[in-house]
């Protein structure tokens, strides 16, 4: 099966967040289940120069009448089967070639053209459907998240084109694309689909709508995120459309790629480890002290977040109980980057803290390897959380992930009681509620079990042999696909 991957980042080229790490570690995955996966990019910076064996593809004019050129070739720091991965990009410099992440500007803020630089990238990935690469065409059409939602609508509603199925992933709803309802004419979509059954919202467009109104099939990135969209409290405004189209709904959990993520293997890691030999997990804690200013302290529980520092990734709990880590002997660390509040307020808890708590702003993807490796607890407590790749890595690296039972981070860390200690399930902490009577009994059960060794080993040891790899959700994947592919 031939399948086009539509997305606006890929692991390890350009990342902010979990969905370049499942667009670099998909397409092999599924390589693997008998799949041919060729991605589509925007020509960003960062993608360009890992760009290698070009030839021109072709090219398509949008309607404002800027004309993008098509480009093939390979990215050799993504791997896919015994090669590179084979990539359409789009040479459009005055859309692409910015300073800033893909979305934003450096001043954080959004991009005024942002509707066109993505619409793009959907009709680049509907052009390539309909066989603009005479060498190569996709039977089914991929797409992840808003930034490529556009891509099924065009392929719908082009009734004069061949009929290519799609998928569209949402790894978070929240973020939607949306647009003033003026940017419509620029989009290059029939008239009808302005409309209540097609893209407009509250008078605006929207570009995840148009992914969950047009695709064939609509998938999250696991099972529990998949029945929590579709209420009130998590759909975000689209809880009614999506229950409209539960038959076509459902949830496959992501994976971690055991060839970035491994602390047997890992070359970012100062010591590997794994979990018939601890002992690089320990020293691997000393380093992380040393560099992060925290007292070398082997029996101090260190708990650690990576994160975005957003208002949905429960900040506010973890400022709120910080007395709740440090007071009995434990240490916190943060990395990350985001909202101004929170960077100035984890910043004002390390100085009121020395050598019990230490924030480093920004992301740094060595780094965050080094931080699973050497911490004790994995921090999660999300507000809502589609799928968490945070806890998995934590769960690899032997950092107990502590997180709320919300989305992924249900269906993947089991909390530690006396029932799981007794059947060896248990691989973590879980608590119910947002509030921070919750979160900081969580934390205190994280201590308690701490403190009885035998059995921190073992709750450990669980965690660490935890399968998330992307056999099984590959294959789901493709027997979507088969579903939709006309044999």
């Amino acid at each position: 099966m031939r399948i086009l991957q539509v997305s606006a980042e890929i692991f390890p080229l350009l990342k902010t967040g979990g969905l370049a790490d499942i667009a670099g570690a998909l397409p092999d995955a599924l390589n693997g289940a008998g799949c041919e996966v060729r991605g589509v990019l925007p020509g960003f910076p960062a993608i360009c120069a890992g760009l290698s064996q070009t030839s021109s593809v072709g090219q398509f004019t949008m309607p404002w009448g800027e004309v993008i050129h098509v480009v093939y070739g390979m990215l050799s720091d993504v791997s896919v089967g015994d090669g590179s991965f084979g990539v359409y990009v789009l040479m459009a410099p005055n859309l692409y070639d910015r300073p800033g992440n893909p979305y934003e500007g450096p001043d954080r803020q959004a991009y005024g053209d942002n509707h066109r630089r993505f619409a793009a990238l959907g009709y680049a990935a509907a052009q390539l459907a309909w066989g603009l690469d005479s060498r190569w065409r996709p039977q089914l059409v991929h797409s992840h998240d808003w930034h490529a939602a556009l891509a099924p609508a065009f392929l719908a509603l082009a009734h004069d084109r061949p009929r290519v199925p799609s998928v569209f992933t949402v790894h978070n709803l929240a973020y939607q694309g949306v647009f003033g309802g003026g940017c419509f004419g620029d989009l290059g979509l029939p008239p009808q689909a302005f409309s209540v059954g097609g893209l407009e919202y509250f008078g605006n467009v929207s570009f995840m709508k148009a992914g969950l109104s047009y695709a064939d099939r609509i998938t999250t990135v696991s099972p529990t995120y998949a029945r929590e969209i579709q209420t009130a409290e998590q759909g975000c405004g689209l809880d009614g459309l999506l229950r409209q189209r539960a038959v076509h709904l459902s949830g496959i959990l992501n994976a971690v790629d055991a060839a970035v993520w491994s602390p047997t293997t890992d070359s970012l890691i100062p010591h590997r480890f794994d979990p018939r030999n601890m002992t690089g997990k320990a020293l691997n804690k000393a380093s992380l002290q040393v560099q992060c200013g925290l007292h070398v302290e082997a029996d101090a529980p260190l708990f650690a977040m990576v994160s975005r520092l957003t208002d949905q990734k429960g900040l506010s709990l973890l400022l709120g109980a910080v007395d709740e880590i440090v007071a009995p002997g434990g240490q916190l660390l943060v990395l990350g980057s985001g909202d101004p509040y929170f960077e100035e307020a984890f910043s004002r808890v390390a100085q009121e803290h020395p050598g019990k708590v230490a924030v480093r702003l920004g992301y740094d993807e060595s780094f965050a390897h080094q931080v699973f490796a050497g911490s004790d607890v994995t921090l999660v407590p999300s507000r809502y959380e589609p799928c968490g790749l945070t806890q998995m890595y934590g769960l690899k690296y032997g950092s107990l992930p502590l997180v709320r039972r919300v989305g992924g981070l249900a269906d993947t860390v089991i909390d530690t009681d006396l029932e799981t200690l007794d059947n060896r399930s248990a691989n973590g902490f879980v608590f119910d509620r947002f509030d921070e009577t919750d979160f900081r009994r969580a934390v205190r059960r994280a201590f308690g079990l701490y403190h009885r060794p035998a059995e921190w080993n073992r709750v450990r040891q669980t965690g660490m042999r935890s399968a998330f790899d992307w056999k099984d959700s590959a294959l789901r994947y493709f027997h979507l696909y088969q579903e939709l592919i006309p044999k």
